[in-house]
């Protein structure tokens, strides 16, 4: 009797340990769904919207210009932001606010992106911090699943949906 038990919990304790890695491997390389909160993609991106981050392109290194990402806050690790990259290395951005009456510009340092919301006026984003690391990205948002009639694939473009 003893010995049955011990077999089916070293079974189970065998399916679970196996189970756990293929959800590992599927979050770090496939992707994940993210519940968005904030205003600062708006109205791309609304508070309490789900989207799927494919994590792909980020290994890849096919990041582009006008992709929405999921990365880690530079201030914060323990929590991630959803922001369009406006510029890759190399790139010239502005990084004055949209009522600044002098515009200012910089350059993308190498191994960096520049990211900004879609609701310029009320995000936080590389025009406060400045370009983030690429290493901070964790996946390219690719589809909108939340709320169900807003469900498809996201815009690509950097000027599509953004509020001055």
């Amino acid at each position: 009797m003893f010995r049955g038990f011990f077999v089916k919990t070293i079974s189970f304790v065998g399916y679970t340990v196996q189970y756990g890695c293929i959800a590992h491997c599927a979050f770090e390389y496939i992707g994940e769904f993210v519940s968005c909160s904030g205003p600062s993609m708006e109205p791309t991106i609304t508070n309490h919207d789900v989207v799927f981050s494919e994590r792909a392109s980020r290994h890849l290194c096919r990041i582009q210009k006008g992709d929405i990402v999921i990365a880690k806050s530079p201030f914060d690790p323990k929590m991630n932001i959803c922001k369009r990259v406006m510029g890759l290395e190399g790139d010239k951005v502005c990084t004055s606010g949209p009522s600044d009456i002098f515009k200012t510009h910089t350059y993308v340092p190498r191994g960096h992106v520049w990211l900004e919301g879609d609701n310029l006026r009320n995000s936080t984003d590389s025009r406060s911090y400045g370009p983030i690391p690429y290493a901070l990205i964790q996946g390219r948002v690719c589809l909108k699943m939340w709320p169900p009639h807003n469900f498809g694939i996201l815009a690509e473009s950097p000027n599509d949906g953004r509020i001055l």
